[in-house]
């Protein structure tokens, strides 16, 4: 595995703009800008869309800015965090509906967004429609592992499921790491209960068959993975349920903050301690760093027909800087038109037999 997903460096500058919803979050305009200003810098044009007065007078605080591929696109309403998600029907000039349309109209290679993620998901949904082929898009993400990372899905977009949504999940997922991080037949893990089989509910033991038959047609399947195999970096890939998969990733966020806690207060306990911690505070930020959501910026919707991103609401200017990047290196790869390809070329789904659960 690689150390982490890339987010640098795979992007040309003059190319599309990636559309940022850049009023969107829980701290507003500020860390957005200046991670927009952040991408700008490092070759990626931006649409900033939002109220076009709060927009340049942000932008104003930064040196160089007017110089910068960065462009206002005014937005006159956003949807706060506090509201609901079905309040894209209603509200055509809110922040992110312009960023959609955007992409959709062919002015901007992607929407990101760290605003509203239930917004985001329905205004990449009804603006930019389904991939053919894919009933359910998913929210893809990247877990700190051993070795590097694990990208799992779905991990909060669809909390019922069927098994088929879980098996295009399995292809999209396959295509996005070959396509993005060079991922040869990356293999792929069901989450379940035990590795065996027959281990499972009834809808881990209908995926897992559907998986075995896609085997060698597109996914490179491993067989089933527990909770600990997530970040031991068993797999490429994790499917399962965004019930499931958002609850594992709000457990490791939190599990990690309570982690560096421990380490803090044990560093901190005597004056060896306190010595020793000065030793290994480097080790510690390269590790703190890598357990960082702010280092993969943001999370894809896959499976719309456009690219879309979406963020932390409390997400800083790095997040904010890296997401954007992601977006731009999605774009240039393809990412849209090969996932396509390989859902017009897929073989159908041989229907296997559902084992039985045992005691």
């Amino acid at each position: 595995m690689t150390a982490e997903p890339g987010t640098q460096g795979d992007v040309r500058a003059g190319s599309l703009p990636v559309a940022l919803d850049a009023v969107g979050g829980d701290h507003g305009a500020p860390p957005n800008v200046e991670g927009a200003v952040q991408a700008a810098r490092a070759g990626v044009s931006v649409l900033l869309v939002g109220d076009q007065v709060r927009l340049h007078a942000e932008l104003g605080k930064h040196a160089g800015s007017a110089s910068l591929p960065l462009e206002v696109i005014d937005a006159s309403d956003v949807i706060g965090m506090d509201e609901h998600a079905t309040d894209v029907r209603s509200r055509p000039q809110a922040s992110i509906n312009v960023c959609t349309r955007l992409v959709k109209e062919g002015k901007a290679s992607a929407a990101v967004s760290m605003g509203h993620s239930g917004a985001t998901m329905a205004s990449a949904l009804l603006t930019l429609g389904r991939l053919k082929g894919v009933d359910r898009p998913a929210i893809l993400t990247h877990l700190p592992a051993r070795g590097g990372f694990t990208t799992m899905l779905d991990v909060g977009a669809n909390a019922d499921v069927r098994a088929a949504y879980l098996a295009q999940w399995a292809q999209l997922a396959s295509v996005y790491l070959h396509v993005l991080e060079g991922r040869e037949q990356p293999t792929v893990g069901l989450l379940s209960i035990g590795e065996e089989d027959h281990k499972g509910s009834a809808l881990v033991l209908e995926t897992h068959a559907l998986l075995r038959a896609l085997h060698g047609h597109g996914v490179n399947f491993h067989g089933n993975i527990e909770g600990r195999d997530i970040f031991l970096g068993t797999t490429d890939i994790v499917v399962t349920d965004g019930f499931t998969g958002n609850v594992c990733l709000k457990l490791a966020e939190g599990e990690a903050k309570v982690m560096f806690g421990w380490v803090r207060d044990a560093l901190q306990g005597s004056l060896r301690s306190k010595l020793g911690g000065l030793m290994v505070r480097p080790a510690l930020r390269g590790l703190a760093d890598r357990m960082d959501p702010s280092t993969y910026g943001a999370s894809i919707l896959i499976g719309v027909r456009g690219l879309a991103f979406i963020g932390h609401g409390s997400a800083d200017a790095r997040a904010v800087k890296n997401a954007v990047l992601r977006a731009a290196r999605a774009h240039e790869a393809g990412l849209i038109p090969r996932l396509e390809a390989t859902f017009r070329a897929q073989t159908p789904i041989p229907q296997a037999p559902t084992p039985q659960p045992t005691p």
